[in-house]
């Protein structure tokens, strides 16, 4: 059997062995990146580099990496569709290109010293051309030279086989996906790599990114070709080990008995309560995941990445319902999700009371909120019936999915217990409208640092002298916590347990123009982590770097571990205002500042 640690080291031993360096996977909590919430791919750290910035570990890259994509949410419950994923990756700046990212994902899937599955159960795709960009012949070319003949290899339009950007701007472009077949019958004479029959599975997806999307919706060429590739950790391991969906493997076996073992209850439809099983074990992962991440900041909340957990935990509860699961299941399943892990992913033991409390906090929360749900449509189902009707409008269904969280399923449950029908057409019509509202999924706000303005640069150097400020005023206990940058002002969250007062921040607006009137120098060196380390350099995401990493230095005021960009001196930022001051979570407190 296949499992999931002999495959994470054996994919990054077959790609060290191809002259790529092992990197770090970064934190689940994208840093300096408005435009997403979480980390989606391995490819978000790699932005300035995909750009044509030098990586410090060069041009060939390999690593690990945690993801969370919850736009696929309601399909999560079918045999393979995850919240939370781990990604295999491997990149190429500027370096190798397709001929050589084909054939290594060719021999690493089935070379008998790798994978070694059977040729005959590879199918791929290709990107067919549209939009003033060439069908990708050369790809085409590549998996017939290695064997796969033309009627396993299909070309798609964009939807299918181009991607990115990650957010709403960056690196992208056409790529070429690996299919493992599954053995099972065609659903019908159209069935093909992509079709959702479960015959065919995605395990590894090549991109080769050669434009960059900008603001504007332009595609330019980028000032070199790279490759961005993907396994993931969860797909792969069910095909090795001959698994009919990814909760029979290893990573997910323990939790799923034990979520049979708490349930007292199963409906009738047993497709249903598979997917209702389904539904609690992949949220309760993610969240354990996001809450334990090492960055830290993200609870359950009413906005961004805090209203996706807060939707993950409240979605698991109500199918903890259906099943007759007793309020307080999430510590256990968390605890079973930490033990699973933590060989692996140290931080989440590290973290587990914070994860628990969190857990077990939302869960009690939730408890109220579907009771109000509950209300709510007892009291339409009366209105109903009052007037003689027997059909529960779209419109009400989606309410109570968006207000309170009830699965159209559960609507319909419900409203057959007491003799009434649910309008599907007209869920699905609200719903379809709600998506066009929010058809970014996991992106939000258009501004940020992702654009590297001058504006943007020079707010980006003031959250440096903003940090060192406030360790200097409050204590160093006062770290970074997050941030968020656009091109009108900048927002800061940091350690801190009670609110600042106004003579506080009076004298950290003091501190940074201080600094900035004094025109110091701001200079970047690439040393080893250890060495930036010794050097006092502050480093708050170490998980992100390689072995060697930037640093960024202000005159004689502050030394930070840091990506960039920055200005060159500290006197093209112009004045330092703190605008707002305020809770961002327990124990975070929030700036909102800008540059006049």
């Amino acid at each position: 059997m296949l499992t999931a640690d002999h495959l994470r080291t054996q994919y990054l031993a077959f790609f060290r062995s191809k002259g790529h360096t092992v990197i770090s996977g970064a934190s689940l909590i994208p840093e300096n990146d408005p435009t997403v919430l979480f980390t989606t791919a391995g490819m978000h750290p790699l932005v300035p580099y995909l750009l044509g910035e030098p990586h410090p570990g060069g041009r060939r890259l390999t690593d690990v990496q945690k993801c969370v994509r919850t736009g696929d949410i309601d399909a999560v419950g079918d045999a393979s569709h995850l919240t939370f994923f781990e990604m295999l990756g491997n990149w190429s700046l500027g370096d190798y290109f397709k001929k050589e990212a084909i054939t290594w994902s060719y021999e690493f899937l089935t070379s008998p010293q790798w994978l070694g599955f059977s040729p005959d159960r590879l199918s791929v795709t290709v990107f067919c051309g549209e939009a003033g960009v060439p069908k990708d012949e050369e790809s085409i070319a590549i998996w017939k030279s290695l064997g796969i003949p033309a009627e396993r290899i299909h070309a798609l339009p964009k939807e299918d086989n181009w991607w990115g950007p990650a957010g709403l701007t960056g690196p992208c472009g056409p790529d070429t996906e690996m299919f493992i077949d599954t053995g099972k019958a065609a659903c019908s004479p159209a069935c093909r790599p992509g079709c959702r029959c479960g015959k065919y599975i995605e395990i590894w997806n090549d991109v080769f990114m050669q434009y960059n999307k900008t603001a504007d919706g332009r595609y330019e060429p980028l000032k070199q070709n790279n490759v961005d590739t993907g396994m993931g950790v969860e797909r792969t391991i069910c095909m090795m080990n001959g698994c009919q969906t990814v909760y029979e493997t290893e990573l997910f076996a323990p939790l799923m008995a034990q979520i049979r073992a708490l349930a007292t209850a199963r409906p009738a439809d047993e497709a249903a309560a598979v997917r209702a099983e389904r539904i609690i074990a992949d949220h309760m992962r993610t969240s354990v995941f996001i809450l334990g991440d090492p960055k830290g900041g993200v609870k359950p909340g009413n906005l961004g990445a805090n209203y996706v957990l807060r939707r993950l935990i409240r979605r698991s509860v109500r199918y903890a319902k259906l099943l007759g699961i007793a309020p307080g299941y999430s510590r256990a399943l968390a605890e079973t999700v930490i033990a699973n892990y933590r060989h692996v992913y140290p931080e989440l033991e590290t973290a587990r009371e914070t994860v628990l409390s969190e857990l077990t906090a939302e869960e009690d929360r939730f408890e109220k909120t579907l009771a109000s749900g509950q209300r709510e449509f007892d009291k339409v189902a009366g209105a109903l019936r009052q007037h003689g009707q027997t059909t529960l409008s779209g419109r009400t269904a989606f309410k109570l999915y968006d207000t309170y969280g009830f699965p159209l399923e559960f609507t319909e449950e419900l409203a057959a217990e007491q003799g009434l029908t649910v309008d599907r057409a007209g869920y699905e019509e609200a719903f379809k409208k709600h998506q066009e509202l929010s058809r970014q999924g996991d992106s939000t706000f258009k501004g940020g640092l992702a654009d590297n303005t001058v504006a943007t640069t020079r707010l980006h150097t003031a959250t440096h002298l903003l940090h060192q400020a406030l360790q200097i005023v409050l204590g160093p206990h006062a770290l970074q916590k997050g941030s968020n940058i656009t091109p009108e002002r900048l927002r800061f969250d940091f350690a801190h347990h009670e609110k600042v007062t106004p003579e506080q921040l009076a004298e950290v607006e003091r501190i940074v123009n201080g600094i900035i009137a004094r025109d110091l120098p701001i200079t970047c060196e690439t040393m080893p982590f250890e060495q930036a380390r010794g050097s006092g350099a502050t480093a708050l995401f170490a998980a992100k770097y390689g072995e060697e990493v930037k640093v960024f230095t202000v005159g004689d005021f502050s030394k930070e571990v840091c990506g960039g960009p920055h200005a060159a001196r500290t006197g093209e930022l112009g004045a330092f205002k703190i605008q707002k001051e305020e809770a961002s979570s327990a124990g975070v407190r929030r700036i909102k500042a800008v540059l006049a």
